[in-house]
């Protein structure tokens, strides 16, 4: 990753096109699901490539192929082996629950770069910026700021301002 260093690095971006095609929505009321986790959750791509279907299982269409290992997932409903997400673009699509990770990434979707501060505070001074399309991990969220982690550094962002960081239904 390339990095800007100075007072408040940026943090290099990855080659993911698009931005978010819906608007967050309340999550509804969470229900058993076959893996006992709740949905909707957020997962992350454990391959570099993976095959997005149109339903649950092989036989299904392959509708095309996601090609950055890391990428948040949303999952908005599941089978026993098949995860169906919503992913950063807004398009909903099913894959194997053996390519899908429990780590959590956010990914910049902003159109912009967005500002890690320092502390989880108004007025706070940014530590780096994080670029459009870029990933960072997901440490934790408390009281409405998420603090998020790169190779290169780590700071805090407003809960809902990177996309990963909302406990809102992404998509439909």
């Amino acid at each position: 990753m390339a990095v800007h260093r100075g007072k408040a690095p940026v943090l290099a971006a990855l080659g993911l096109a698009g931005c978010i095609a819906a608007g967050a929505q309340a999550a509804p009321a969470e229900r058993q699901t076959p893996s006992g986790y709740p949905v909707p959750r957020y997962i992350t791509l454990k391959f570099p490539k993976v095959n997005a279907r149109a339903g649950p299982g092989e036989d299904h269409k392959l509708r095309f192929i996601y090609r950055t290992r890391g990428l948040p997932l949303q999952v908005v409903a599941e089978t026993s082996e098949w995860r169906r997400v919503c992913d950063p673009e807004g398009q909903v699509t099913w894959v194997h629950k053996r390519v899908t990770d429990g780590r959590r990434n956010v990914i910049n979707m902003s159109g912009k770069p967005a500002p890690l501060y320092r502390t989880p505070k108004p007025g706070a001074e940014p530590a780096a910026y994080l670029n459009v399309r870029a990933l960072a991990g997901l440490a934790r969220c408390d009281k409405g700021w998420c603090k998020v982690k790169t190779a290169e550094g780590a700071g805090w962002v407003r809960q809902g301002a990177l996309w990963g960081t909302s406990e809102a239904l992404q998509c439909r």
